[in-house]
């Protein structure tokens, strides 16, 4: 996938989760953070960030703030929380041979973001999307998700009636090999993705390709 209108700013403050200040071209920018986490080691007053210009000129906000430089490593992370769906549609579409592909399925109480079929297999994948990095290593989430528990526990069932489940972790950054549930942060997320291994709920992790104009996933 790729950002159109590309411009790179400083970030200053973030007075919400909505909401972020930067600095851009020697004034003030007011833009739309794609992220409703927490991003505290990231979002650091005076990183670079990325930001990607709307055509929408009935916006509030001109701007998105899609991507961050690490401050502590230098290294590019994408932030964008609609990305993942973008990237695993890409890949499902060319990369796998399903028959049917359909995004955002009914299941139970949530909605579940993706539906497949290949023959007479029936397959459900959720998608998370892997913004924090610790050593080297990758943790999701980042904030308590009661929503993401609840579509695990309904991976969980979709396998006990036969389906095909799967958990698939975008990692939106290089150098991560393996993403752990962040207990400290979740235990409920964490003891729901544990009982999802143990009842065969496929883990897929799907590396990605970040740059300040587009994020490629990485064929497995």
């Amino acid at each position: 996938m790729r950002y159109k209108n590309i411009v790179k700013a400083v970030f200053r403050d973030r007075p919400n989760r909505f909401i972020a200040n930067v600095e851009l071209d020697g004034r003030n920018e007011t833009v739309h953070v794609k992220n409703t986490g927490r991003c505290r080691e990231l979002l650091i007053p005076g990183c670079s960030v990325i930001l990607s210009g709307s055509d929408d000129r009935k916006r509030k906000t001109r701007y998105d703030l899609v991507s961050v430089y690490k401050p502590s490593t230098g290294v590019l992370f994408n932030i964008d929380s609609q990305a993942p769906n973008r990237i695993v549609k890409e890949y499902l579409e060319n990369e796998c041979s399903f028959d049917l592909i359909r995004p955002e399925h009914t299941y139970g109480e949530p909605r579940i973001d993706f539906y497949m079929e290949k023959g007479q297999q029936k397959y459900l994948m959720e998608v998370k999307g892997c913004t924090l990095e610790i050593d080297g290593k990758g943790y999701f989430p980042d904030a308590p998700t009661e929503r993401g528990t609840r579509h695990i526990r309904e991976l969980i069932r979709a396998k006990r009636e036969g389906y095909n489940a799967i958990i698939c972790f975008v990692i939106q950054m290089a150098g991560v090999t393996e993403v752990e549930a962040n207990r400290t942060t979740d235990p409920s997320f964490a003891d729901a993705l544990s009982e999802a291994k143990k009842e065969g709920v496929e883990i897929l992790l799907l590396k990605t390709e970040v740059k300040e104009d587009s994020v490629t996933y990485i064929v497995p």
